[in-house]
C-alpha cells in the first residue's frame, strides 16, 4: 500500500513537473532576453555617466575661469559664436576669432566691444526628385512606405522578423543597382586610428571625451558609410514624382 501511494505521488510531481517544464523555459528565456537588454543600456548608462563625471572639472574650471577673466570669457564665447565646438575643422583658434571679432568691429577690448558678424554658410534646397524617385523605388521593390506605414506595436516579433526581411531584401536589390556605396575608413571596426589636425568633421565624428585639439587617437566604433556613384533611371518629365505608388483598384 505505501508503495502504491509513494509511486502516486511519484506520478504527481512527474505531471507536475511535466507542465511547469514549459512555462518554466519561457520564463527563463525572457529572463535571458531582457536580462541582455537592461544589461546593454545599463552599460550605456554607466559609460555615459562616467564621461559626464569626467567632465565635470574641467568644466568646473572653465567656469571659474570665465567669471574671473574677461578676455576667457570671450574666448569662449568666439568659440561657440563661430562654430568651434566641433574639433578638427581646419579653422582659426578662438584667441584669432576673437582678434578677428575685434577687428571687424573696430574696438579692442573692454565692455563697449561689439560682437563680431558670425559668417554662416549658405544654405541650398535639395531638390526633392532625386529623393522621391529613390523612394518610389524602395517602395516598388521593398515594399519600404508600407513598412514604415505600419503600426507594427500589435504584431508579434515572428511577424515583424518576416516582414522585415522582405523588405531588407528588396531595399537592399535597390541600393546594389542603383547606388555605389563604400566605407568612409577601411580601417577594422575596434581598431584604433589617429585623426590628424585638420581632418573632415563631415567623413570621422569624435565622441566620447573629446578634449583638446587634434591629433586624436580612438576607437573605430563605425566606419560610415559614402556614396561613390549614383545610377538612378531615367524618367518622363510628365511623370509625377510626387506620386510614390499608385492606388491600386482589382476589378
Amino acid at each position: 500500500m505505501k508503495k502504491l501511494k509513494s509511486l502516486l505521488e511519484q506520478e504527481r510531481i512527474r505531471l507536475m513537473l511535466a507542465k511547469a517544464r514549459p512555462v518554466l523555459a519561457k520564463t527563463w528565456a525572457l529572463a535571458r532576453k531582457y536580462g541582455a537588454i537592461a544589461y546593454k543600456y545599463g552599460r550605456i548608462g554607466a559609460r555615459e555617466a562616467w564621461i559626464i563625471l569626467q567632465r565635470l572639472p574641467i568644466a568646473s574650471l572653465s567656469f571659474a575661469r570665465a567669471l574671473a577673466s574677461p578676455e576667457y570669457a570671450e574666448d569662449l564665447r568666439a568659440l561657440h559664436a563661430d562654430q568651434f565646438s566641433t574639433p578638427g575643422l581646419g579653422a582659426a583658434r578662438p584667441s584669432a576669432a576673437r582678434a578677428e571679432a575685434r577687428a571687424t568691429s573696430g574696438t579692442t577690448s573692454g565692455p563697449d566691444a561689439r560682437p563680431a558678424l558670425v559668417k554662416t554658410a549658405e544654405l541650398e534646397k535639395a531638390p526633392p526628385d532625386s529623393a522621391l524617385l529613390l523612394l518610389s523605388l524602395l517602395q516598388k521593390e521593398g515594399r519600404f512606405i508600407d513598412f514604415m506605414q505600419e503600426d507594427v506595436g500589435s504584431y508579434s516579433d515572428q511577424d515583424v522578423g518576416a516582414a522585415a526581411r522582405v523588405v531588407h531584401e528588396g531595399c537592399g536589390k535597390v541600393l546594389r543597382e542603383h547606388l555605389h556605396i563604400a566605407p568612409v575608413r577601411e580601417e577594422t571596426e575596434g581598431s584604433q586610428v589617429r585623426l590628424e589636425p585638420g581632418f573632415n568633421p563631415a567623413e570621422v565624428r569624435p565622441t566620447g571625451q573629446v578634449v583638446g585639439e587634434p591629433p586624436f587617437t580612438g576607437s573605430l566604433v563605425h566606419r560610415g558609410w559614402r556614396a561613390t556613384k549614383i545610377q538612378l533611371p531615367q524618367v518622363a518629365s510628365s511623370r509625377d514624382l510626387h506620386i510614390l505608388a499608385a492606388a491600386e483598384v482589382e476589378l
